[in-house]
């Protein structure tokens, strides 16, 4: 039993070393999203930050600012979806083997 509790306790420290990896390279990612077929782009950082921004210049010509305001709900959409999908693939070879409850989700 002891043996089992210590090779437990091992298993959670290296998980939380390498959660800890995770975190600092998920906090240096940035994703691009676009919409509208590249009319409106932007980046987001890992931590759900928007740094930037770029909007086509035939976006403010057009006056449909009811649409732009839709592109960039969009293209903001893309980036979280992207950033989630880092953080499940970072996340999946973390627990390998290690056994967790169905449905457990970690702090980040």
């Amino acid at each position: 039993m002891k043996n089992q509790l210590g090779d437990l306790m091992q298993q959670a420290q290296k998980m939380q070393e390498k959660m800890l990896e995770a975190q600092q390279k998920l906090a240096k990612l940035e994703v691009a999203g676009e919409s509208g077929g590249g009319l409106v782009k932007l980046v987001m950082t890992g931590k759900y930050e928007v740094k930037k921004v770029s909007l086509d210049p035939s976006l403010c010509n057009e006056g449909d600012r009811e649409m732009l305001e839709d592109l960039v709900v969009a293209a903001i959409n893309d980036a979280v979806h992207k950033v989630e999908n880092e953080n499940k693939d970072s996340m999946s070879g973390m627990t390998a083997g290690i056994p967790l409850p169905p449905g457990f989700k970690l702090p980040f």
